[in-house]
């Protein structure tokens, strides 16, 4: 255990106290669960989070106190510490250093120093962080990701009840009712054997409304083309007048507006984050791709349904907001020839697929995202957003969280010389130059 989480948080973490506490002495004390808690001492809801998070907390490990550094203290107690279930680490974004004491000082959990902000930086870009406030379980053994949306976990089971929370079956998720917009009720036994897209969306929201009209085509085609194919509406409304408003335009099926519970189940089971979303399931249940709304969108004709990822991508409109979700390889052609892209690929996707395998095999997410890039209006805007060079090729790592670009630029890009670029990146050899 101790060798993943030093791997992960580095030696030290300290309390809300400013103690130092050895990450190699975690292991001793039975935790089976790590929660990593995204925030800043600036967003509100990352207060309100905080006083709920603190009484969640101290119920989970048994402490009869949730104060300031309760249960994460240095180890100077005379007697031993009775075994915890869980420890909860607080991965900062802030800026000012006096600001990040004031919050984590009433933080009875413990927290990476201000400091470790590359660290910090690393672990916002390995799990993928969009918003805050933020909390994901891992398993304190292994590292394997147990649940996405912590937040719905102290909402829905307050008191650890179905603790350690790990992720279930998509087929027991969804079982009970579902309905139509006609009113029938059909059994989630009814998608067995069919490809699953689990829609997250809601009325509210102008860019669902946008997907929706798309979808329903991309729905009929794929259906009038024989293929076994549906698609679930998990609301996110705000009220059950605007969900049946909104479903009367779909022409799928939705999880009941009453049946929060399962709604909630559904958003913790694929760690939803913001919407819509669309998630593409194979016949067994397992995901096809979280990215069903960028396919949706680049594959109007659904000619590549049920839009298995493809190691490299050709960079988009529709595809760009990617580039916000981590560290991305990005390969820029001059794409006068119409072939240069598709060459560029081919050049890339050795590469990539080796990436992926390797983090597949550890199940976790590949570290980067591969993307070649031609001439058009939003290449050249993302070109002067980060103040890249004119020339073609040119290989460039960008990371917009961190606002950092590593760029080589030389006359011909190789299989060797991507690897190499890929390689020294993974290793941290390479020094980013700021976006």
């Amino acid at each position: 255990m101790s060798v993943f989480l030093e791997e992960l948080l580095g030696d030290k973490l300290v309390t809300g106290g400013g103690e130092e506490v050895d990450v190699h002495s975690l292991g001793a004390r039975g935790i089976a669960l790590l929660g990593l808690y995204f925030g800043c001492s600036l967003s509100a809801p990352c207060a309100q989070l905080s006083a709920s998070l603190a009484a969640f907390y101290g119920r989970l490990r048994g402490d009869t106190a949730a104060g300031p550094g309760a249960g994460a203290g240095a180890g100077a107690a005379a007697e031993p510490e009775p075994p915890h279930r869980l420890e909860i680490v607080f991965v900062s974004s802030d800026q000012d250093q006096r600001q990040w004491q004031d919050f984590v000082r009433d933080m009875p959990w413990l927290a990476l120093p201000y400091k470790e902000k590359h660290r910090k930086l690393k672990l916002w870009n390995k799990y993928r962080i969009s918003n805050i406030p933020s909390l994901i379980f891992l398993d304190a053994t292994t590292g394997k990701v147990v649940c996405r949306n912590g937040l719905l976990v102290i909402r829905d089971d307050p008191e650890g009840l179905e603790f350690p929370w790990g992720p279930k079956p998509f087929r027991e998720v969804i079982a009970g009712p579902l309905l139509r917009n006609s009113g029938q009720s059909l059994e989630s036994s009814s998608l067995e054997g069919s490809h699953v897209g689990v829609y997250f969306s809601a009325h509210w929201c102008p860019p669902c409304r946008s997907l929706t009209r798309v979808l329903v085509e991309s729905y009929r085609k794929i259906k009038e083309a024989g293929q076994k194919f549906e698609i679930i509406f998990v609301s996110a409304d705000r009220s059950e007048e605007s969900f049946k408003q909104y479903f009367s335009e779909m022409p799928w099926l939705a999880v009941p507006y009453t049946d929060e519970a399962r709604r909630s189940r559904l958003n913790r089971l694929y760690g939803i984050q913001g919407i819509p979303t669309l998630i593409v399931l194979d016949p067994q249940g397992e995901v096809i791709t979280r990215q069903g709304r960028v396919e949706v969108l680049n594959d109007e004709d659904c000619r590549e349904f049920p839009w298995h990822p493809k190691p490299v991508l050709e960079l988009s409109d529709s595809n760009a907001v990617q580039l916000n979700e981590g560290p991305c390889l990005v390969l820029f052609v001059d794409s006068e020839d119409d072939g240069e892209s598709e060459a560029a690929k081919q050049l890339i996707q050795p590469i990539a697929e080796k990436i992926i395998a390797k983090y597949k095999a550890k199940e976790e997410e590949a570290p980067l995202l591969f993307f070649v890039a031609g001439e058009d209006d939003m290449t050249d805007s993302l070109r002067d957003y980060t103040n890249l060079p004119e020339a073609a090729p040119l290989l460039t790592i960008l990371d917009m969280s961190a606002r950092a670009k590593y760029v080589m630029d030389v006359e011909e890009i190789t299989p060797a010389i991507v690897e190499t670029f890929v390689n020294d990146f993974l290793a941290e050899k390479l020094k980013p130059e700021p976006i």
